[in-house]
């Protein structure tokens, strides 16, 4: 029987966010841990170490390449099917999650046979070239991961629109369970049976294939929405509508790719030229310790997207009310939640750094290891406070229909300033450099960030926002 999403309009705010944003702050938690159970268990690893903790760095952004096509459409039909919902449009919220799942599975396809043909060239692109040992492990790692690709992509394309349907609990579950599945699998394959990179990959994948089966089932017994056969057709009128809305979603994630292909060049290049890690047997640790804390800054992040982006439904169906006055008021409470969250994050860093390295490995790893990754923490995620406020800026426009903004402050943070100051600041400053990479592209894009929510709030505060003029103009 279906059931009416119009408590949306009516139920309390902080009611709605604790609702909506927990289970999704859990599925996206659970989502990072799948490659940083991985990380710590290759780190514990005597036989695989920082040499298979540097590949894992090496590999990741394939998951997030897949990840950032998954959100843009998941998260694009979540904001689309809540606007719809929200003036009455059912049928073509119904059909727009029929369009999100023909186009995961295509697009997910496409993308598993690119990695399988080019794969050396990907390895080289993001740096296992910088010893035998990491390039042994990358190639491994990569082949396996890359099998799991389509039943990652559909997991975690579906999760937005599970959440969408009104059951953000269902979509913490499915996520929940395959990730349960991986940190059991884990350490079964990589001790006693001594798979190696094989083995942390193929426990991932099992856990990935698990979320995508129970979203399979929750399609077929949505609760608001319906999946129907005349829906799996493509409809340019729908997706032309939809992936909009995803975009920043997209392109936050893509981004970081670039971000972490530009990080990877310029540690291998710079590192070789540092009088420690120029040494072979020293060369893969700035690359392992980097993509740990950028796990860490995943963790964090998790938090934030989850919390902004649990609000996705509420926002978007109080925007088709024309009910501003609450939207106002989550953004508010999205704003200082995200800066508490990013105020905890900075405490950690900066004062239990020795702490957080630990985990991953630092008792059998050199004092290199340990001092380069206590000065990555505390200089990289300095200004991790700005970084919350920013990301959460982002999201929230797109949940408001305001795609062109938040795509533009998205494209300024994470390709201008993300890109370029990886690229530019180690030319003057060395592999620390990299490290002040993050903290000046995050208070730059806040100087942005500033200004568009000032103009945010006094939208909301005088009647109907651009989005919604929009809106009104097409129907």
């Amino acid at each position: 029987m279906e059931q009416s999403n119009q408590f949306l309009g009516t139920e309390s705010i902080g009611k709605l966010m604790r609702k909506y944003a927990v289970p999704c702050v859990i599925s996206l938690l659970v989502a990072a841990l799948y490659n940083i159970v991985d990380q710590i268990f290759i780190a514990n690893a005597s036989y695989l170490g920082s040499y298979g903790n540097a590949a894992n760095t090496v590999v990741y952004p394939l998951t997030v390449v897949a990840l950032a096509f998954a959100v843009m459409i998941g998260d694009g039909c979540c904001a689309f099917v809540s606007i719809c919902l929200g003036r009455g449009g059912k049928e073509e919220a119904d059909r727009s999650v029929g369009n999100a799942v023909v186009l995961a599975l295509l697009v997910s396809f496409i993308l598993t046979a690119i990695y399988l043909i080019l794969q050396d060239p990907i390895i080289s692109l993001f740096g296992g070239i910088v010893n035998e040992e990491t390039y042994a492990c990358s190639k491994e790692y990569f082949f396996y991961i890359t099998l799991g690709i389509p039943f990652y992509m559909f997991g975690q394309a579906m999760n937005p629109v599970i959440r969408a349907d009104g059951s953000p609990r269902f979509a913490m579950v499915s996520t929940l369970a395959g990730a349960i599945a991986n940190i059991i699998l884990d350490p079964i394959f990589i001790f006693p049976m001594h798979l190696g990179m094989m083995g942390a990959a193929v426990a991932t994948v099992i856990g990935q294939v698990i979320t995508a089966v129970l979203a399979v089932w929750y399609l077929l017994h949505m609760k608001t929405l319906k999946l129907a056969v005349s829906g799996l057709r493509l409809r340019g009128e729908i997706l032309s509508r939809m992936l909009p809305l995803g975009i920043t979603s997209f392109l936050s994630q893509i981004s970081l790719v670039a971000a972490m292909a530009a990080i990877n060049n310029m540690i291998r290049k710079y590192g070789a030229m540092d009088p420690v890690f120029g040494l072979a047997e020293y060369a893969q640790i700035p690359m392992a310790v980097v993509g740990i804390v950028m796990k860490f800054f995943q963790i964090v992040i998790s938090n934030v997207v989850g919390t902004a982006a649990g609000c996705i439904p509420v926002v978007g169906y109080n925007m088709g009310a024309r009910k501003n006055d609450r939207v106002r008021e989550l953004f508010s409470r999205l704003l200082l939640t995200e800066a508490l969250i990013g105020a905890v994050a900075l405490v950690i860093v900066e004062f239990f750094p020795h702490q957080l390295i630990a985990i991953f490995g630092a008792a059998n790893e050199s004092s290199y290891y340990t001092d380069f990754a206590v000065r990555a923490f505390q200089t990289y995620l300095c200004m991790i406070v700005l970084a919350c406020i920013n990301k959460a800026c982002f999201i929230f426009l797109q949940a408001m229909g305001k795609a062109a903004a938040s795509t533009m402050l998205s494209v300024v943070r994470e390709v201008v300033f993300g890109v370029g100051f990886a690229l530019l600041l180690p030319r003057f400053f060395g592999l620390n450099g990299v490290l002040y990479s993050m903290p000046v592209s995050d208070i730059l894009t806040a100087v942005i960030a500033v200004y568009l929510i000032v103009r945010t709030y006094r939208e909301l505060g005088t009647g109907k926002t651009e989005s919604q003029q929009a809106q009104a103009g097409a129907h």
